[in-house]
């Protein structure tokens, strides 16, 4: 039976702060292909395209016929348990604070062994099971074998449940309160059984529909924070800094149009205050209590989300400058990713497709319902990985960008 997750209890502030342990990081560049898949919550095996081989460990030639032409492919995942045991006594202090851990050897449909996490949900050998791949406090790819039938909750496993980042229980800043995305991200996380959620209120004043409904909820603390003053960031880093577990950034300045069609270049530098500048605010204020805070046992720092845009990847011309904030924006959320990563902060970016709202009217459907974007924040929180694409134009955009870049900055442009 997997072991009831309870209200964690308060740290003492009598006890030193904990630093923080991490699994194994180093990997060979050949082995990153699987962390890639895991990042996106595929798992995908090298494949030989001369003896269609599947291999696992990946290697740089085919076991079978020595060809080096490989390619990653997603796999099903479903497999036979062959054996398993209890880690008792582990080498590396990561697992010798958490042990023990249960793994097996699963032979894979796909025609190789691996060895997995075994979920607690798992029998004993022999008995089906179902692989999927998860990213741990390092942020490198690690298998999970669970049970064939059902969905695979890392959560309700106390083992794996460090490797989540599960709203439940925690404390969580939300940037901007007042955009539906926000409104929506909020109610999601109450829904999701967060402790507490911050609201961040750039201008108060401004009495946004929807929003008096957020502080009706019994979670919600409305707090000043304007991500283009330095000194209101650096405010509220002082005051709840310490406090916060999930820092989840929906800040977000949208206009449309692009480089010729407006005059002028006030309208992207408010883009860029906002979407680069106010993320870039929010790191140096926020990130480094963040990494301070990342070894809080049950009440630890663990997630920081940021909202881009699919056109962060490939710049749509209607919508030019708005594009180059959020391709900087992600750019910077890059190198947040690297420090924090030390850490065992997980930093999650999601690329929406355009959103359906004020911004976006002159776009025809299909576009992403604001709760549809939290709801794809709340679960990306809950599983184990690092980018999100919801909804179909985010998907079919992904799948062009990953084919061919150059065809598909060539396609936005027609």
């Amino acid at each position: 039976m997997s072991e009831a997750l309870n209200r964690p209890k308060r740290k003492n502030p009598v006890l030193r702060t904990r630093s923080p342990t991490l699994p194994p990081g180093k990997r060979s560049r050949v082995a990153l292909g699987l962390t890639a898949a895991a990042a996106r919550g595929r798992l995908e095996l090298q494949v030989c395209e001369e003896c269609a081989a599947v291999q696992y460990p990946p290697r740089e030639a085919c076991h079978r016929c020595l060809s080096d032409h490989l390619v990653w492919r997603a796999q099903s995942g479903g497999g036979e348990l062959l054996a398993d045991t209890l880690v008792r006594h582990p080498q590396e202090l990561f697992f010798r604070e958490r042990a023990p851990w249960r793994v097996g050897i699963v032979h894979l449909d796909a025609g190789v062994n691996v060895i997995a996490y075994l979920h607690e949900g798992v029998g004993a050998a022999p008995c089906r099971v179902q692989i999927e791949t998860a990213l741990d406090r390092a942020g490198q790819a690690v298998l999970v074998a669970g049970p064939e039938k059902g969905r695979l909750s890392l959560s309700e496993d106390s083992k794996l449940r460090d490797i989540t980042c599960d709203p439940r229980f925690r404390k969580v800043l939300v940037t901007d309160g007042k955009s539906a995305v926000g409104q929506a991200t909020v109610k999601a996380l109450a829904a999701a059984g967060a402790d507490l959620i911050w609201v961040g209120e750039a201008e108060p004043w401004k009495e946004m529909p929807g929003f008096a409904a957020l502080r009706e909820l019994p979670q919600v603390n409305i707090i000043p924070l304007d991500l283009t003053d330095g000194r209101s960031v650096r405010e509220a880093a002082g005051e709840i800094g310490a406090k916060v577990d999930i820092l989840i950034n929906t800040a977000d300045h949208h206009r449309t149009f692009g480089i010729s069609n407006r005059r002028g270049i006030e309208t992207a530098q408010a883009e860029m205050e906002v979407n680069y500048f106010g993320l870039l605010r929010l790191a140096q204020d926020f990130g480094p209590v963040l990494k301070a805070r990342a070894a809080d046992g049950p009440s630890s720092a663990v997630a920081w989300v940021n909202l881009l845009s699919i056109f962060a990847l490939s710049n749509y011309p209607p919508h030019g400058t708005y594009s180059a904030s959020k391709a900087a924006a992600l750019s910077l959320s890059q190198a947040l990713r690297a420090e924090l990563r030390p850490a065992g902060v997980r930093v999650i970016n999601l690329y929406p497709g355009p959103i359906d709202d004020e911004w976006n009217q002159l776009i025809l459907p299909p576009k992403i319902a604001p709760a549809a974007v939290a709801s794809a924040v709340v679960q990306a929180l809950q599983g184990s990985v690092e980018d999100v694409y919801p909804g179909e134009i985010a998907q079919d955009w992904l799948a062009r960008y990953t084919d061919n870049p150059k065809i598909l900055e060539r396609e936005l442009t027609e």
